[in-house]
């Protein structure tokens, strides 16, 4: 079987977390790196040293190597990128969030119409083992119809990205479209119905106030509690404090129906399942969740290398996205709605961003 030939635009610290997540995966290669950082470029190069290296990704286009392409630049590139790449027949599997904006998520969703290729979007939390283990557990009705969703996320602050391109909203769309629409795609992979209300409480009250990049202070908040309302009549909660690393786990996620409760925790890869008229407080199932296929755990306790497995495969056998455009919008929205809803100080109603 011959190879995958795979590209990757941008080789920052996610383009080299592909990288080294691919070198593990059989039947693929990376044969080509675009980046416009000298650093990048070499810090890449290094890994994979036969591939072909480009300063402009429209070079690596133009060069027809490839079969695919990962795109992991900086979020707020991603819409001139995709534009290039969805003119073409190439596979794609674009880095969240899909775009810093609702209105360049539908530009992407609008050129990729008709396209046979498939557009993936990398929201990988998916594929972590305990929060795949919630997932199934929910889709085969172990809690009942669930009516909440709570997700805890308490972790360190942003990393340092090349040119500290991360420390201003206008570039990454703001910490909640950034960081947290890993959450809220979560959020709407579970629960029964659309979203339709965001309600916001956060604030940068902590981190990088002391920092300065030519002359500017960062704007990116580092806490908030995000509401989510669905219109089937579930609820959504999100906890973020990104100045609490003295903690255990990064991430909880609990989902309650009418017939019981399951929550997820990471790192830990545990799974609690407390069944309504079987178990009570203190007194439930408790299960230990791996995935034995996992050849490089990286930085996302191997939900990155079960995602490209997904995304090879569908490759090969002509699948589709296990995560759509659709999906990657709807996570960008009720962002962009929670951190207007901070600012305004009053829930916003999702159909302020989307199309009918």
């Amino acid at each position: 079987m011959t190879s995958l030939r795979y590209g990757i635009i941008g080789t920052g610290m996610m383009g080299v977390e592909h990288i080294n997540n691919l070198l593990a995966v059989d039947d693929v290669a990376v044969v080509a790196i675009a980046d416009p950082n000298a650093t990048s470029r070499r810090t890449a190069s290094a890994l994979v040293s036969e591939a072909a290296v480009y300063v402009d990704h429209r070079e690596l286009i133009a060069d027809d190597i490839c079969d695919a392409i990962i795109v992991a630049s900086p979020n707020m590139t991603h819409i001139d990128v995709l534009t290039d790449l969805l003119a073409t027949d190439l596979h794609v599997l674009i880095e969240k969030p899909l775009c810093t904006t609702v209105d360049d998520c539908y530009t992407v969703l609008d050129l990729a119409d008709g396209r046979e290729a498939i557009t993936w979007v990398g929201l990988e939390y998916r594929y972590m083992p305990p929060i795949a283990r919630l997932i199934d557990e929910v889709d085969t009705g172990t809690v009942g119809e669930p009516r909440m969703i709570a997700i805890r996320e308490h972790r360190f602050p942003f990393l340092k990205k090349v040119d500290d391109w991360n420390r201003f909203s206008r570039n990454t769309g703001g910490t909640l479209v950034e960081k947290c629409c890993h959450f809220f795609d979560l959020m709407c992979r579970v629960m029964p119905g659309q979203p339709i209300r965001v309600m916001a409480s956060g604030a940068q009250d902590v981190n990088h106030l002391d920092e300065r990049y030519g002359g500017e202070t960062p704007d990116i908040i580092d806490n908030a509690f995000v509401i989510v309302d669905f219109d089937e009549g579930g609820r959504g909660l999100l906890d973020l404090c990104m100045f609490a690393e003295a903690t255990h786990n990064q991430e909880e996620l609990t989902v309650v129906g009418d017939l019981g409760k399951i929550e997820a925790f990471v790192p830990d890869s545990v799974v609690r399942i407390g069944r309504r008229g079987t178990h009570n407080i203190g007194d439930v199932e408790t299960h230990a969740v791996a995935d034995e296929r996992i050849a490089y755990e990286g930085l996302h306790d191997g939900s990155s290398y079960l995602e490209h497995l997904r995304f090879r495969d569908a490759i090969r056998t002509g699948g589709a996205a296990d995560v759509t455009l659709n999906d990657g919008l709807l996570s960008v929205a009720i962002g962009v709605a929670a951190h207007r809803s901070i600012d305004e100080g009053r829930p916003v109603e999702l159909s302020e961003f989307l199309r009918r």
